[in-house]
């Protein structure tokens, strides 16, 4: 305040031929004192004489202070009585904000509302959700405890614990805060109090070597020296403080390093502040009178004024971090600038009735408090200054870190900042890298009653805790984890499936059996080489066509079936490969119509067996059919039956690709639906009808007396064919996906595969190995040999 005066009556912008002067008062940090030390400035006496003006000369014309709130209160309220101005630098009470009970109070420190707004931003930005708060039992800790609650909370974090340190030192009550802080999963302490509360924790913290907690403190108690003994800054290591905004005066480190007794002969405290820093006596004329603490050693050291003040430790005298101190510039700043405005004021143009101006050597107080209210400058540092409604200036602070170093060395660092009047989201700034924490680490400590969950596991609640104390439960397949509300999960929609962790929903790989993959290939390499045998028994039975095995039995029939079975062999081919419209009304419909033709020809087959048998039976009643050609005309009718199903089958309701998303998790199966269930059921009824007629004819006429066996081998085919078909219905209905393609193609091929070895086989045999075998002697004499048995 020295020294802001000082510029001040050295300038000629501010306040030019006017000089300040100022009056100092130590209230101690007491209520009591400040409240005797207002009294006294107002009356002008030590014995106070309310309500009456005896100062001998000019009454000062504001007040700078005081600094604890608690004394502000008492003092603000007399102030008040008197519109007297009252510029505070360090009393943050929310209810100091109250112009109806404090209508003459401002000050250059934010309201301590504000900083809880700080504390709960930084307990956010570090991810601390667990979090316990010791508050003073006063007004000040009462409601911060209130709104920084409230604030955590609004952030998403939780209170661990709150604790309530009495004014009145009670051991009792430190013990069981210590217990409580000891006990507790919270790593962060916010010590929401006032320092003067504090010192009896901390020295108790320290004895007990709670050393693992970061503390979180107020600007109520910055980080300092201002504790008795080494072991308190020990525990206090690494932990973090917001301190009211670290201003810069030019020159006043210059200022405060020019400070001497000799330079201010008549300020008792410079000498005061001489001895105690140098442990020597200033020589004057009542040095027996005092108590100096060199006298009390019993011995004299005396101060030769050569002692050089940039020697001193800086946590006992700071010449580089400037908080309170430049609140208090801002303040005295204030009221000059407003006698400033008083002193340019044009009559006619004032701000009081009928624009009268006030006089700056002889106004009123509650004109000064108009202007000082009023006031909006930039200080030497460039920062804008001026107060709100209530009396209070912006919120913006330092963040610090305690930083104790093993050579024994220690020091607040400023690592970032917070600033209301950012833009949101951005208030808060923290440089991590200058971060020191507990027993200097580097790694940032955490603070949550509840590890957080692993990626793809949603927070569940447990019944009777705080939403910050929770289980990890996974999430139900198909879902992954809300990205907006991690204690629930969302489903993914249908063409889609969470990925490994759970995070986001990715589209379901589309799967249909493929010529890509080892199936798909292996089945159509199978199909083309049964085809090819087919093809090479069929060239077999044209180069062998005029042999009597061969002839037996319809040869037209035979080579009607090999091509039938090349066909059926092929078709499965429509199977493989990405199912379209065109591929799905193809596939079954030739399927059907081949297969038609396959048991229709066998049936034409099993009957010419049994009409030749007939015309060699005189006493035969089917010897008159043989002339009408019937097994000529099965295979057209039995195949026509079937193509008119189908095409009555397409034209009502054929077949159509499809994406089915629940035939196998997690994929889409690209599949054909069959369209009508019931004209498909239709479609293989018949092919089963024909089977069961084909092999119930087979069977009655597997004793017919034939050289080759045929009827037998036709009976062998259809019950192989039969146990393919009926094994495929159970295996169908019960696979999915592309298996289910893969079954019926699979089934295709055996089928064919056994009508194609049961009948041809045998034939195959006698061509290509006992061709004597092959001859009409062998028949014929065969007969003659069954005949004769």
């Amino acid at each position: 305040m020295v020294y802001a005066i000082m510029k001040i009556n050295e300038s000629d912008d501010l306040l030019p031929n006017i000089t300040l002067g100022f009056k100092l008062y130590d209230s101690c940090y007491n209520e009591v004192r400040s409240l005797l030390g207002a009294e006294w400035i107002l009356s002008g006496k030590k014995n106070i004489v309310p309500s009456f003006d005896c100062n001998t000369d000019i009454m000062p014309l504001a007040i700078i202070g005081d600094m604890p709130s608690k004394a502000s209160v008492p003092l603000a309220r007399i102030l008040g009585l008197y519109r007297y101005p009252q510029v505070s630098y360090a009393s943050a009470m929310p209810l100091l904000s109250d112009k109806l009970q404090f209508p003459s109070f401002l000050r250059t420190i934010y309201n301590a509302n504000y900083e809880v707004f700080a504390l709960a931003q930084l307990v956010k930005h570090f991810n601390w959700t667990w979090v316990g708060i010791i508050s003073s039992d006063s007004d000040l800790g009462r409601s911060g405890n209130q709104l920084l609650t409230q604030e955590i909370e609004n952030n998403g974090g939780c209170i661990a614990f709150h604790e309530t340190l009495s004014i009145v030192s009670s051991m009792e009550s430190v013990f069981h805060i210590l217990d409580v802080v000891k006990k507790s999963r919270a790593t962060v302490i916010i010590v929401y109090c006032t320092i003067e509360n504090l010192i009896a924790l901390m020295e108790e913290a320290s004895f007990h070597n709670i050393t693992d907690k970061v503390w979180v403190g107020s600007t109520s108690w910055t980080i300092s020296s201002d504790f008795p003994i080494k072991e308190i800054l020990i525990t206090l290591n690494g932990s973090l403080a917001i301190a009211a905004q670290n201003g810069k005066i030019p020159e006043f480190k210059d200022f405060l390093y020019s400070i001497h007794p000799s330079r201010f002969p008549d300020d008792p405290l410079i000498k005061t502040f001489w001895e105690n820093a140098f442990q020597c006596v200033w020589p004057s004329l009542d040095i027996f009178n005092k108590t100096s603490p060199a006298l009390l050693k019993g011995d004299i050291v005396w101060c030769t004024g050569k002692e050089r003040l940039d020697s001193i430790d800086p946590n006992i005298y700071d010449v580089y971090n400037f908080k309170f101190t430049y609140k208090v510039h801002n303040a005295v700043l204030a009221v000059a600038h407003a006698l400033h405005q008083m002193k340019n004021c044009v009559p006619g143009k004032g701000p009081f009735k009928n624009g009268s101006c006030a006089d700056i050597y002889n106004h009123r107080p509650w004109q000064l408090l108009h202007y000082i209210k009023h006031v909006d400058f930039n200080n030497t540092a460039g920062e804008k200054i001026f107060f709100d409604a209530n009396g209070d200036v912006p919120l913006s602070v330092d963040i610090l870190n305690w930083q104790l170093f093993p050579n024994g060395s220690n020091q607040y660092v400023y690592v970032g900042s917070f600033d209301a009047g950012a833009p949101k989201g951005q208030e808060i700034k923290i440089q991590h890298s200058k971060i020191l924490w507990n027993s200097g680490q580097s790694q940032m400590p955490v603070s949550v009653c509840s590890d957080p969950c692993p990626r793809g596991y949603r927070r569940a609640a447990l019944q009777g805790e705080k939403i910050c104390c929770f289980d990890c439960l996974p999430c139900s397949e198909g879902e992954i984890l809300n990205p907006h509300d991690d204690s629930e999960c969302v489903k993914c929609s249908a063409d889609k499936w969470p990925d490994i962790m759970k995070e986001k929903c990715l589209p379901k790989p589309i799967q249909f059996l493929s010529y890509d993959e080892m199936l798909g290939s292996f089945l159509a390499c199978i199909s083309v080489l049964f085809c090819l045998f087919t093809f090479s028994v069929f060239c077999l039975f044209v180069v062998k066509r005029k042999t009597p095995i061969v002839k037996a039995n319809n040869r037209e029939l035979s080579y009607l079936l090999l091509i039938a079975l090349m066909f059926a062999f092929l078709c499965s081919l429509a199977f493989i490969g990405r199912p379209n419209l065109i591929m799905c009304m193809i596939r079954q419909v030739m399927f059907a119509v081949i297969f038609s033709v396959c048991i229709s020809v066998i049936l034409a087959k099993t009957i010419t067996v049994i009409m030749i048998f007939s015309a060699t039976n005189p006493d035969s009643k089917l010897k008159k059919l043989v002339g009408l050609r019937i097994p000529v005309y099965i295979v057209p009718v039995c195949t026509m039956v079937q193509i008119i199903l189908c095409i009555f089958w397409l034209t009502r309701a054929a077949p159509f690709a499809e994406f089915n998303m629940a035939a196998e998790i997690g994929k889409i199966v690209i599949e054909c639906n069959e369209g009508s269930k019931v004209l498909f059921s239709c479609v293989l009824g018949y092919m089963g009808l024909l089977a069961a007629i084909s092999l119930l004819v087979a069977f009655l006429a597997r004793k017919l007396p034939d050289t080759f066996n045929e009827t037998k081998f036709i009976t062998f085919s259809m019950l192989v064919f039969a146990s393919v078909w009926v094994t495929f219905i159970p295996a169908y209905l019960s696979t999915k996906g592309k298996q289910t393609v893969a079954v019926e193609i699979f089934a295709i091929l055996s089928s064919s595969a056994g009508l194609l070895v049961c009948i041809f086989f045998p034939k195959c045999y006698v061509i290509l190995l006992h061709p004597e075998m092959n001859s009409k002697e062998y028949i014929t004499g065969r007969n003659t040999r069954n005949r004769g048995m």
